[in-house]
């Protein structure tokens, strides 16, 4: 297991920005891919982006392309999340999530955080 703390939620305008950040506390970080996915009220939590241990691959859910860009600091066990042109639809809880394999099935993912809220005004 890994421990998995959020951090940069907030309020922000339609059309801001917000970057977030996900401290890791795994020795062996570097060995985990990272993802961020985010749960609407009243939806199901849902997959936005991943990135694999290296970072020579990452995937983006199509409604964040060319809006988000998720990086990874192994030296700092960080991961962010760049949230740019930000609209009232990316309004949810935002987590963090660790696995030893990049998986396309939000259940198959072993370690979360606790989240952090993103709330997008109009």
């Amino acid at each position: 297991q890994v421990q998995l703390v959020e951090s940069g939620g907030g309020l922000v305008q339609a059309g801001g920005s917000l970057r977030l950040s996900c401290l890791a506390s795994a020795r062996t970080f570097s060995s985990y891919a990272m993802g961020w996915f985010r749960q609407a009220p009243g939806k199901e939590r849902e997959f936005v982006a991943a990135i694999s241990w290296s970072g020579g691959s990452i995937y983006y859910e199509d409604s964040v392309k060319g809006r988000f860009t998720i990086s990874r600091d192994n030296a700092k066990n960080t991961v962010h999340l760049q949230m740019n042109s930000l609209k009232p639809e990316d309004t949810a809880v935002y987590y963090c999530a660790a696995n030893s394999v990049f998986v396309d099935i939000v259940d198959g993912w072993g370690s979360w955080g606790q989240g952090t809220q993103v709330t997008v005004s109009s």
